[in-house]
């Protein structure tokens, strides 16, 4: 999401009928704390196209159950940076809060989630307030979404569609791996993960769990990573995650 082209053509991708003639970084992994004793937040992808309108993108692997009032926030939050004190509301731009995740938030297969203001009398009356949530699921099969957008979530997924854009954003993701402070940063968001999980199971939050277990470990091997070296990581028996791995080749 550094590189303008792929971030844009993400974009383009997730709004077919929008124009996006080119997008600007304020900042990359934006914070935004208004108050002293206000809960800060830190969004992952922060951009801006032509018109203005803003857009957070988050790649969320864990259903954390808070996700759609964390998105109100988020949004909130958003909001907060347009206008200064004194400012008319209508300096306030369209603002889009995106996550990507590898789960089903809603449960109905969906590839996408996108909410909007309506009245609750009348549908057909939106608020015009300019803001929207969406949430993209890359494990849906469903024929909901455009080819594109489609090619991006299966890629993400780990599935090798074949497609123009997703083979440079392929291209680009290797070059990365290449560099050591991206390893560095790449290995680091993989522990933290990990002590995650962790707390999850002492806290008694076993659900999905294992779950993620399985997909960090599947990342790694995909990453270039030898079994004896994922369980050494991961502090996980060698026959487990070699299990895993097996599975993973006899569904393919």
């Amino acid at each position: 999401m550094q590189d303008t082209e792929l971030c844009k053509g993400l974009l383009e991708r997730i709004f077919p009928d929008m124009k996006i003639d080119h997008i600007e970084y304020p900042t990359l992994q934006k914070t935004i704390n208004p108050d002293i004793d206000a809960k800060s937040v830190r969004l992952d992808v922060y951009v801006m196209d032509g018109e203005g309108a803003v857009y957070d993108i988050e790649m969320q692997m864990t259903d954390t159950k808070e996700l759609p009032k964390r998105t109100r926030y988020y949004q909130a939050m958003m909001d907060l940076e347009m206008i200064d004190m004194g400012e008319s509301y209508k300096k306030l731009k369209k603002s889009f809060v995106i996550f990507i995740c590898p789960f089903d938030l809603f449960g109905k297969r969906r590839h996408i989630y996108t909410f909007r203001n309506y009245c609750g009398e009348d549908r057909e009356i939106l608020l015009g307030d300019d803001t929207a949530k969406i949430f993209l699921n890359m494990e849906s099969r469903m024929e909901d979404v455009n080819k594109d957008l489609r090619a991006f979530l299966d890629y993400v997924a780990g599935r090798k569609p074949e497609d123009s854009y997703v083979q440079r954003l392929a291209e680009v993701v290797e070059r990365a791996k290449r560099n050591r402070k991206w390893r560095h940063e790449y290995m680091t968001m993989l522990m933290r993960e990990q002590e995650s999980f962790e707390r999850g199971k002492t806290l008694g939050i076993e659900q999905g769990v294992e779950q993620e277990e399985t997909r960090m470990i599947l990342r790694l091997h995909e990453s270039g990573y030898m079994a004896e070296q994922i369980a050494d990581l991961l502090g996980k028996e060698i026959k487990k995650v070699e299990m895993v791995i097996k599975k993973k080749g006899m569904n393919l």
